[in-house]
């Protein structure tokens, strides 16, 4: 399908709007967002239908023609909520990108205050928090105690990591890909490439208006695990071994240790090993060991290959 307008001159903000089945929502939303920025900045709407059952696209479809500021995505399917950031991302060409979800909750008027304090205190990103949210205690709950974990874990202070509406530099964009859940981690991304001066306004959230939640317990779950991966590539990427090699040579040591105290048992006491379980632990552990160590090894091998190929993220020429 041709692309709606193929005009590739910057503006200064895009807006990155995901939406999945959110028909109701876009009309209203286009024209929040036109009042809320029209007379303050120049400005982009970059709608990404992930892949709607409804007549989302149509409405979009429509939006385009009547404002045209405002540009549409259609994904081929439904990929999710990173997939359909991404594919945003890739098509804005603001010098700033704010993000925002599609169902009304989010305010677009807090938009010119977060891109001012991003401006003013020299961020790379300013993430929204919905300190006072209007969504039933089966979401707000377990949403505290992601936040709370991921905080934790990542070392960066923000209360509310689930909140669509932020703000980026393009720079930070530019330097993330997203896939999964991972929409919820994009501070961290940003930090993992050192865009670490992250700040965060508290916003104001609305009750949902038209449809129903897309939240569902299978997505922080899907989210947690895609944090552990984070974590774990960010940690042992650069140096495999560092994880593996430790992990197979505490295994083949202590096969080893069974081994040796069957040994001496055997040789200076004279006990059968043939029927003794502690035999078979012991090999087990050892052979454990040694394949553990051989996955190091071998990510080792890949990891120096796959360098030579690798962009490092050039902050400054001069």
């Amino acid at each position: 399908m041709p692309e709606q307008k193929s005009n590739k001159r910057e503006v200064e903000l895009s807006i990155v709007v995901p939406l999945y089945n959110e028909e109701e929502s876009i009309k209203e939303l286009v024209e929040k967002v036109n009042e809320a920025l029209s007379e303050q900045h120049e400005f982009e709407i970059v709608f990404v239908d992930d892949g709607s059952s409804d007549g989302s696209w149509q409405a979009i479809e429509k939006m385009t023609q009547e404002y045209s500021n405002t540009f549409g995505i259609q994904l081929q399917r439904n990929y999710g909520k990173s997939s359909a950031l991404q594919a945003g991302f890739e098509k804005a060409r603001g010098s700033y990108i704010a993000t925002m979800d599609a169902d009304l909750q989010d305010d677009p008027f807090e938009i010119p205050e977060m891109l001012q304090q991003l401006k003013e205190q020299q961020l790379d990103i300013v993430s929204g928090w919905k300190k006072e949210r209007h969504d039933p205690i089966s979401k707000t709950v377990p949403s505290r105690f992601f936040n709370r974990v991921t905080s934790l874990v990542t070392g960066i202070k923000l209360n509310d990591f689930n909140c669509g509406l932020k703000i980026y530099r393009r720079e930070v964009v530019d330097h993330i890909y997203l896939y999964g859940e991972l929409h919820r981690y994009i501070p961290f991304l940003a930090k993992l490439e050192g865009f670490d001066a992250i700040g965060e306004k508290v916003v104001k959230h609305h009750p949902r208006k038209y449809g129903s939640t897309k939240f569902g317990v299978g997505r922080f779950m899907h989210g947690f695990l895609d944090l552990l991966t984070l974590l774990f590539v960010n940690r042992y990427l650069q140096r495999p071994m560092h994880f593996f090699g430790t992990l197979g040579f505490l295994f083949l040591l202590l096969g080893g240790a069974v081994n040796l105290y069957l040994s001496i048992d055997k040789i200076f006491f004279g006990e059968p090993l043939g029927d003794r379980p502690l035999l078979l632990l012991g090999v087990m552990l050892m052979v454990l060991g040694a394949q553990i160590f051989s996955i190091g090894f071998l990510g080792e091998l890949i990891q120096k290959r796959s360098e030579k190929q690798q962009k490092p993220n050039i902050k400054e020429i001069i």
